[in-house]
């Protein structure tokens, strides 16, 4: 191929991943702005709010690492291109329907879409650009994905408030059409380094089952059931390993994990770090509509303000680690956003909103600081062939640390308030929700500071 060749299949790649980057947190983002009219409209507890929130989350987790070593297999470009459509078509469905039972459902088809799309984009960019130009590249991705964010509440808000709750879902279609019709004209290549290799089914169906065991049996805490669910998942991850390291080709190298201290603690440093953040806007949305009283578009333009400075950041902080070390940046980042955590759960009732919008502009400087080094230094300690099974296991890492955020956050409303719906007399009992959850991820984002300091230095490598 040609060097114009590869600078187009390069921009391409850019363009379509990049689009798409911003679209699907644009999906998760609006749904947590709507999730109080969601609940109005069918009557239903926070609990069950909680779950449209999570199925999405806890699907796109399970088969996040299966699929992306499918897409290793035969082709990232057709796994990337039958989430956008498995994706478009979930969020129609959820546009429709007509009982909570049915919105979850189709969450969890969405989920599935979803965790398509997050295994392929960035291994797509990883296969295609140098590594003296990935740290840049990685920061537009990252800057996509978080402007997405920005736009998520404040338009979540403006279409639940003038158009309805069903709305936020009904607008990802026109979105998703045209990124598939961009994906098909666009995108020519197919990157399947690992073609010819069998697919681990038994591994997969061990891994899924383990995970949905210890991520449902979570949310399921503090009841007797969540307890035995949790050990089971547990007791499953020793048979995992022993699975994966007798089978000539497994969907997770074991020995990525065992050998590499960059990818190790790379992947757990984003784990602690997603989990001590992503709830912040589940738990600040019911904060400003219900305990300050804003309105569903007055909510989303204040939640706004983390995600916006993360998206100006992004790309300086992406390109910053193409010459420091991403630990130097990373590290730095989680200390930030501990910081803005532990601010934040100073929160009261009679907090001026000033204060809760300098709280979300420290948490989107140090989030920022934080991703895309992380990012680039777990794509850059890989090898080619892994790059579908890195890519999926640093998504996976970020939805299971979303997912455990939200556990986090329906643990400590099931122990403060029960299966209750939100009234003004419970008020209370939320606010001190609230601020127990804020003060929790603090503690879980200081551990992870030490974790990123400790990974090791990838030029060294």
């Amino acid at each position: 191929m040609s060097q114009p060749g590869i600078g187009e299949t390069r921009r391409s790649a850019l363009i379509v991943t990049t689009i798409t980057s911003f679209l699907t947190p644009l999906a998760l983002a609006t749904v947590n702005v709507a999730l109080p009219s969601i609940g109005r409209a069918f009557s239903i507890d926070v609990m069950t709010l909680s779950w449209i929130a999570t199925a999405y989350i806890l699907s796109a987790a399970i088969f996040l690492v299966p699929l992306g070593r499918v897409a290793d297999i035969y082709g990232r470009k057709k796994i990337f291109l039958l989430g956008i459509i498995i994706f478009t078509v979930a969020s129609f469905l959820l546009g429709v329907s007509i009982s909570p039972r049915m919105l979850i459902i189709f969450r969890v088809l969405q989920g599935i879409g979803g965790a398509m799309i997050f295994g392929t984009g960035i291994a797509i960019l990883s296969s295609v650009y140098p590594p003296g130009e990935r740290g840049r590249v990685l920061g537009i991705n990252v800057a996509a994905v978080y402007i997405g964010l920005a736009a998520g509440p404040f338009l979540g808000g403006v279409l639940t408030q003038q158009l309805g709750w069903r709305s936020i879902f009904l607008f990802n279609c026109p979105a998703g059409v045209f990124i598939i019709i961009l994906t098909i004209k666009r995108l020519k290549a197919d990157w399947a380094e690992a073609r010819g290799e069998s697919f681990d089914i038994v591994g997969s169906i061990i891994y899924s089952i383990m995970l949905l065991s210890i991520m449902y049996g979570f949310s399921r805490l503090p009841s007797f059931m969540g307890t035995i669910l949790i050990l089971g998942g547990i007791l499953g991850i020793p048979a995992f390993v022993l699975w994966e390291k007798r089978t000539k080709n497994p969907i997770i190298e074991i020995s990525l994990f065992m050998t590499n201290r960059i990818f190790t603690l790379s992947n757990l440093a984003a784990l602690l770090n997603y989990s001590a953040t992503f709830a912040v806007g589940f738990l600040l949305s019911f904060y400003l509509q219900l305990i300050k009283g804003l309105k569903p578009q007055e909510a989303g333009i204040i939640l706004v303000s983390q995600p916006v400075v993360q998206a100006i950041l992004s790309p300086l902080a992406g390109r910053s680690s193409d010459r420091i070390e991403p630990r130097i940046v990373a590290s730095t980042g989680m200390a930030i956003t501990a910081s803005g955590l532990y601010l934040l759960a100073f929160l009261t009732k009679t907090s001026g909103l000033a204060y809760t919008i300098a709280c979300l502009i420290i948490l989107g400087a140090g989030f920022a600081l934080f991703a895309s080094p992380n990012t680039n230094a777990i794509m850059s300690s890989v090898e080619n062939r892994y790059y579908g099974v890195a890519s999926s296991m640093l998504a996976t890492m970020r939805l299971l640390g979303q997912l455990f955020s939200m556990g986090v956050a329906m643990l400590i409303f099931a122990l403060y308030m029960g299966d209750v719906k939100v009234m003004p007399a419970h008020y209370t009992s939320l606010m001190a929700s609230i601020k127990t959850a804020f003060i929790v991820f603090g503690i879980l984002c200081t551990g992870g500071v030490f974790i990123s300091l400790t990974r090791g230095d990838l030029r060294k490598k």
